[in-house]
């Protein structure tokens, strides 16, 4: 496997952009990390850049796909099987998202409201021909979308321990089993230190 190579901040939006972007018509790119690691943050960034050069792209956040709390808090507040495993409405994300994106031109950008409990109501919303859609969360690799490209924001324990809010420290292991498991993606960034990232291609 090649080695890790450190990069700057603005070069890894550059260098996930032009994977985004690296082929016609549109395209799914997903930023999987924890929310540790703030993936929606980078997924942003990469979108502003991929605007920039003149392409359509937006982001979906995996916290707006969450389930309904009945179901996420079925075993309790704290469980991390449940985490990994009901928290996300994948099957919401592949119908209103990937797959809308793909027959109907058209995605939905927000589905559940986990404040308030209850749908945001949104419409759906036209993509252009040449549409870029960023999804960003934890565990996207694993939840068997399938997407153009991946990328993974790579955080060891203690920098999760370190960058993690006491109330959400419960979701760890399903996050570490989760990284562990999953299918490679097409770049690896570690990201202990996301001021000082390094990355590799797996691809």
């Amino acid at each position: 496997m090649p080695s890790l190579q450190p990069i700057s901040p603005d070069a890894l939006v550059e260098l996930v952009s032009d994977l985004a972007t690296d082929g016609p018509g549109r395209r799914i790119v997903a930023v999987d990390g924890a929310d540790a690691a703030e993936p929606v943050a980078l997924a942003t960034a990469v979108a502003d850049h991929v605007e920039a050069s003149g392409r359509a792209a937006s982001v979906v956040a995996m916290a707006d796909f969450l389930r309904p709390a009945s179901l996420r808090l079925e075993f309790g507040h704290a469980d991390a099987e449940s985490y990994r495993t009901i928290w996300f409405d994948h099957a919401a994300v592949r119908r209103e998202v990937v797959d809308a994106l793909r027959s109907k031109g058209q995605w939905l950008p927000r589905l559940w409201d986990p404040v308030r409990d209850r749908s945001f109501r949104d419409g759906p919303r036209t993509a252009a021909i040449d549409q870029v859609l960023v999804l960003a969360g934890p565990m996207v690799r694993s939840s068997g979308l399938v997407v153009d490209a991946t990328v993974a924001l790579i955080m060891s324990e203690g920098a999760l321990r370190r960058r993690t809010p006491e109330g959400d420290l419960w979701t760890i292991p399903a996050l570490l089993e989760d990284a562990c498991s999953a299918p490679a993606p097409d770049i690896e960034v570690r990201y202990d230190h996301p001021e000082r990232p390094a990355f590799r291609r797996t691809s």
